[in-house]
């Protein structure tokens, strides 16, 4: 493993119930430590601290606030691959028009749920080099919205579906900022 990949992935994965409380607890604390203060904000102490556990529990799970910050990345880009492929299903047998709008609006709840907390991530990841995982995550979405334009005959569906990624974060950031 290279010391890049040892700074961004937890230390140990919780196989307990109390292990995973603490972990998500740590990683709840860390959410609200970026929406409401950003990522300066965001130390481990002060993360431990809000979570109700002690620091050594944190060092525990996590190496330090990359590996924290990097969970978070990864779990949103998940949360938005989850939600194209409920959009993508629903979308399925209907016209082009409704899987548009399924897909936009997939990225949109995406983004509402917790829009600070989005933002905060959005401004953190590049620094964080997740590089080959995000391009995966990313690369499943782009997939899904290709799928979906194939099957309904649109031409230069790759092309197209790159218009739709961009239209539907196009909306999101709107509505984040409105």
């Amino acid at each position: 493993m290279t010391s890049d990949e040892t700074r961004l992935n937890p230390r140990k994965t919780p196989r307990q119930g109390r292990s995973r409380a603490t972990c998500a607890a740590i990683l709840e604390a860390a959410a609200r430590i970026l929406e409401t203060e950003g990522g300066h904000g965001l130390t481990t102490n002060h993360v431990a601290a809000l979570a109700g556990v002690s620091v050594g529990s944190l060092y525990q799970y996590f190496p330090g606030k990359q590996s924290i910050l990097a969970e978070l990345i990864r779990r949103m880009r998940q949360e938005m691959l989850a939600d194209f492929e409920q959009a993508a299903l629903e979308a399925r047998g209907r016209d082009l028009s409704f899987a548009i709008d399924a897909l936009t609006a997939a990225s949109l709840r995406h983004h509402l749920r917790r829009p600070a907390l989005a933002q905060a991530l959005e401004r953190e990841e590049p620094e964080l080099q997740l590089d080959d995982e995000i391009h995966a995550l990313k690369a499943r979405m782009r997939e899904l919205i290709i799928e979906v334009l194939r099957d309904r005959n649109v031409a230069e569906p790759e092309r197209t579906g790159m218009d739709v990624m961009a239209l539907a974060r196009g909306v999101s950031e709107a509505a984040i900022h409105a």
